[in-house]
């Protein structure tokens, strides 16, 4: 029998008096009236607290949960000791875009449910630790990195591209990012709101990435100013694609065409890109009713009707075909839109969209539903409840039930092959169907959120590694078609 000497019993004994921290919002009264974040983390002591309750695990569940791999026991006991930097830099061997990721992570789904304390209720607030961690650390130039003389060009500059950008530059490449927009970020940028992801959080994150040698390049819209095929013409000796998901997806019912109806896709980038929330400071102004109504019931959804309701709105109602239960949304988000005085109108599905002779939105037809057996995602399938059809007043609709990619890509490379949604078809180490061109992120099948993102991406940048070294080796056969499957 292995004895535990009193100092380690003391140790193990303080982890559970220690309680768990609780990460502070700002007062809603206060909050709804600007863009300012609403978390406020973890100050200093809390930190170190919150570090402290962490068992240390021999065989860390919390690691295997995480899409990226991350270190999290080690990250977490620097901070226990003090080492922020040390943190911050252990988080980085495997995450470029902690200060991101510790906001936007849904980390209750995935390393905090493998947490042990998770039994009791009490996980350990990994999320809340990796923002600390990255807002603590110190914003400074890093010594350049050598060059392996290899170039690869990376399309769109959202949490793919740039967890691709990252990697490659880290192993020797010369890279160089293409970004549609007059801003960096992607979906980090025009998507999600300043008071859940601050534009200076967004700031320090790219400068990390130009330290590291990456260079930009603003208002290229590959598959128009740029293709494909150029990209090879001038140097480059591989291609990864994480343009991202741009183009919005509609519910295809009458009355989508009417003035005051948004996708949730132009509402948030006229809102973020342009500044239309610090109006008329900035000139994009965006028109945002008195009753809105948002469809969906994802994170993107609760962002649109905060948004809303920090422009004017005075009613603002999320509707969803579902229950709250089976709500996509971070369980985090979801509670902030309801302290913030969001309605709920859940089991509903809207079948019209109607107007006025000014072809103005009046109002939302829906129908009343209950859920049936469980459908391919997983969750219940919603069923329609016949004769139940309501009408809701609003002069605003929203909708916010997903996007699809932007074909302008696929359109100008005939080699690239994509699914009948239009997502580029990549095997399991993101290779396209195009020889040195890989993808990642929303432009292909499955990924959902920024974290599943970089995973992808990372996974994509070993292949290329692999590939290339391989290629330096000669070990490739000399058919470029023979090769490409290697």
């Amino acid at each position: 029998m292995i004895r535990m000497s009193d100092e380690s019993k003391k140790h193990i004994i303080s982890k559970y008096v220690i309680k768990k921290q609780k990460v502070s919002t700002r007062p809603v009264a206060e909050r709804i009236k600007d863009f300012q974040e609403v978390s406020l983390g973890l100050n200093k002591e809390q930190a170190i607290l919150e570090a402290n309750r962490c068992l240390q695990c021999p065989k860390p569940k919390c690691i295997v949960s995480c899409p990226i791999g991350i270190d999290i026991p080690k990250f977490i006991r620097c901070i226990a000791n003090e080492n922020f930097e040390d943190a911050i830099n252990k988080i980085r061997e495997k995450n470029g875009l902690a200060d991101v990721t510790g906001r936007v992570c849904p980390q209750e789904k995935l390393c905090q449910a493998a947490c042990v304390l998770a039994n009791k209720d009490v996980p350990i607030t990994i999320g809340a630790l990796e923002r600390f961690a990255a807002d603590v650390s110190i914003d400074k130039e890093i010594k350049a990195l050598k060059s392996n003389g290899k170039k690869v060009a990376v399309i769109g500059s959202g949490p793919a591209g740039l967890t691709a950008a990252v990697d490659l530059a880290i192993l020797g490449y010369e890279v160089t990012i293409y970004e549609a927009f007059h801003e960096s970020g992607g979906v980090l940028t025009y998507g999600i709101p300043a008071f859940r992801l601050p534009k200076e959080v967004i700031g320090k994150a790219m400068r990390y990435v130009k330290y590291l040698g990456v260079k930009i390049e603003k208002n290229v819209i590959i598959g128009k100013s740029l293709t494909l095929y150029d990209l090879f013409e001038l140097g480059y000796d591989c291609i990864f694609i994480g343009s991202g998901a741009g183009s919005p997806k509609f519910l295809h019912i009458l009355g989508e065409n009417l003035n005051g109806v948004y996708s949730a896709n132009e509402f948030l980038t006229r809102c973020n890109l342009m500044r239309a929330y610090k109006f008329p400071e900035h000139s994009t102004p965006v028109y945002v009713g008195k009753q809105v109504a948002v469809i969906g019931g994802g994170n993107v959804a609760m962002d649109s009707a905060r948004t809303a309701l920090r422009l004017g709105a005075n009613d603002v109602r999320i509707v969803y075909r579902r229950s709250e239960k089976e709500m996509p949304a971070r369980i985090e988000e979801v509670k902030n839109t309801k302290d913030e005085g969001v309605k709920f109108m859940t089991l509903a599905n809207p079948l019209k969209i109607l107007g006025n002779n000014q072809a103005h939105v009046t109002g939302l037809e829906c129908i009343r539903m209950e859920l049936g057996e469980p459908d391919t995602s997983g969750r219940r399938r919603p069923v329609e409840v016949k004769g139940s059809n309501f009408t809701i007043n609003v002069d605003m609709v929203i909708v916010a039930i997903g996007q699809k990619p932007n074909p302008i890509i696929s359109r100008t490379t005939p080699e690239l092959k994509v699914d009948k949604e239009g997502y580029i078809i990549v095997d399991d180490r993101g290779r396209t169907s195009f020889e040195k061109v890989w993808a990642a992120g929303d432009i292909v099948p499955g990924p959902e959120t920024v974290i599943e993102a970089m995973s992808g991406a990372k996974n994509a940048v070993k292949d290329i590694h692999l590939y290339m070294k391989r290629r330096e080796e000669k070990e490739l056969v000399l058919n470029p078609v023979l090769a490409w499957k290697f």
